[in-house]
C-alpha cells in the first residue's frame, strides 16, 4: 500500500465552471481552487470526467491545466487524459505534458471493451510512449468494462503506473487489490460513499466528487481514516453519507454544480449532452445543504 505515495487522502475532481455564454470561467475557476487549497484537500484532480472534459476544447484544457498549476498551493495535480484511443491518449498526455501535472489519470477505455490483455497492452503503451506516471481509472459503470485485480496488480509492478482509483464498486475486488499491492502503489476510492469502507481496510484515500461542495469535511474524514480514528470517521461519514448519495441523483457533475450554484460558488451552467439540474433535483440539494448546516438562504 502506498501510506508514503503523494496519492493519498483527499484528492478533488474538480468541476470546470461555465459562465452563461457557455464559455469556461477561469476566474471562478481560480477563485474554486482558492477554497481547496484553503480545505487543505491532499491533492487537486483536474480534467476528469467530473470536470466535461469530452466537451471541452484542447485550449480550454490546456487553460485549465495551467491554471490548476498556478494555483495549486504546492498540492500535487493528477490531470485527466484518458478517452477509448491508446493513442489518442499518447496525444492527450503529450499536449498536456509540458504543463506541469505530476501524473496522468487514465481511465479504462470505453464503448470498445478491450479483454484483460487489451487493458494492459493500453496502459503499458501509454507509460513506454509518454514516461510519464499514471493513475490508472477502474469505473466498469462508465465505461462497460471492468479492470479485473489481476490486471491491476499486473500492471501495478510497471514502474510509473502508481496507483489506481477503482470504483467498480466491488469490495472483494478491490480488497484483493488492496491486500496485493506492491509498496508504493496507491489504491484510491472513486466513490465517496465506499471512502470509510475501503480506507479502513487498507486503502490510500478517495478522488471525491463531494469534495467540490464540501473539501473541508471530506479531508476531515480520510485523516481521521489515516490515524485510525474510526469514531470520528464514523460521524463525518453518516454526515456525509446523504450528499454522497445525492450527488448521483442525476449524471455526474449535475447535482454537485447544482449544489455549488445553491451556495454562490458557480452558475448552474453544463455543456450539452449534459444539461442543468430539474427543479427535483435542486430541491434535494437545497434540502441536503440545509441538513448539513451550510446553506441557509
Amino acid at each position: 500500500m502506498g501510506k508514503n505515495n503523494i496519492w493519498s487522502g483527499c484528492g478533488t475532481a474538480l468541476i470546470t465552471p461555465f459562465d452563461d455564454e457557455g464559455n469556461v470561467d477561469y476566474e471562478v475557476y481560480e477563485s474554486l481552487l482558492r477554497r481547496q487549497v484553503e480545505a487543505d484537500v491532499d491533492f487537486l484532480v483536474p480534467l476528469g470526467t467530473t470536470a466535461e472534459t469530452p466537451n471541452l476544447s484542447d485550449e480550454e484544457k490546456i487553460n485549465l491545466l495551467k491554471i490548476t498549476k498556478a494555483n495549486c498551493g504546492g498540492k500535487p495535480v493528477l490531470c485527466g487524459a484518458g478517452s477509448n484511443s491508446t493513442a489518442g491518449t499518447i496525444r492527450n498526455i503529450r499536449m498536456l505534458a509540458p504543463y506541469g501535472a505530476d501524473a496522468f489519470l487514465v481511465v479504462v477505455p470505453y464503448y470498445n471493451k478491450p479483454t484483460q490483455q487489451g487493458m494492459y497492452e493500453h496502459f503499458k503503451a501509454i507509460l513506454e510512449a509518454t514516461g510519464k506516471p499514471l493513475v490508472i481509472y477502474n469505473v466498469p459503470g462508465r465505461t462497460g468494462a471492468n479492470m479485473t485485480a489481476e490486471t491491476v496488480l499486473r500492471l501495478a509492478q510497471l514502474p510509473g503506473i502508481v496507483a489506481v482509483k477503482e470504483a467498480s464498486g466491488n469490495y472483494a475486488q478491490i480488497s484483493s487489490v488492496i491486500k496485493d499491492a506492491p509498496q508504493g502503489f496507491s489504491v484510491l476510492s472513486g466513490n465517496d460513499d465506499e471512502t470509510l469502507s475501503l480506507m479502513a481496510t487498507g486503502a490510500d484515500g478517495v478522488i471525491s466528487v463531494a469534495s467540490n461542495i464540501v473539501p473541508g469535511l471530506m479531508t476531515q474524514l480520510t485523516r481521521a481514516l489515516a490515524y485510525d480514528d474510526m469514531t470520528a470517521a464514523r460521524r463525518i461519514h453518516y454526515r456525509l453519507m446523504p450528499l454522497f448519495k445525492n450527488c448521483f441523483v442525476e449524471s455526474n457533475p449535475i447535482p454537485v454544480k447544482a449544489g455549488m450554484s445553491l451556495l454562490g460558488l458557480v452558475r448552474n451552467n453544463l455543456r450539452l449532452p449534459l444539461t442543468s439540474a430539474t427543479e427535483n433535483t435542486l430541491d434535494i440539494m437545497r434540502q441536503t445543504l440545509k441538513d448539513l448546516g451550510i446553506w441557509n438562504n
